[in-house]
């Protein structure tokens, strides 16, 4: 069993995301999210996150249920948010440090799936075949 955070270091049931653990985890005296490096992961997680996000309102914004060909967006999306979410689960658990691979929080559980992502309903290397066929078909409209 490992033992317990000390309650000044780690809250016993800290917030599940990086973004909200920097600002309350402690280091050398200082706040997790005064450090350059933490800065920077939380920075670039939230910008891929919000171009994954507007991908995705994009393309369902677009999509037209009554019709065939939407496989090159909906496999960009799967491609790009799958590996978007994997980063930014790497990213979490290097913020919260040993704990990240803790059972017990949800940083570890959503590591596990992102990563089941880039592998289930499809996997990374199927997506850029497709999308590269669907491209070759496209060659001409493309803006």
């Amino acid at each position: 069993t490992l033992p317990s955070p000390q309650p000044h270091i780690y809250p016993p049931h800290p917030p599940p995301y990086p973004h909200t653990s920097a600002h309350i985890l402690e280091a050398f005296g200082s706040k997790l999210n005064h450090f350059g490096q933490i800065q920077r992961l939380i920075a670039e997680s939230y910008a891929e996150y919000q171009a994954g996000r507007s991908y995705v309102y994009n393309v369902a914004k677009d999509l037209d249920l009554n019709s065939v060909g939407n496989g090159l967006d909906a496999d960009g999306v799967k491609l790009y948010c799958g590996v978007m979410g994997k980063n930014v689960a790497d990213r979490a658990i290097q913020v919260m440090g040993g704990y990240g691979y803790v059972g017990e929080y949800n940083v570890e559980r959503l590591w596990r799936d992102a990563k089941l992502l880039e592998i289930g309903g499809g996997t990374n290397e199927a997506h850029h075949k497709n999308m590269v066929r669907d491209l070759s078909r496209k060659v001409d409209k493309l803006p």
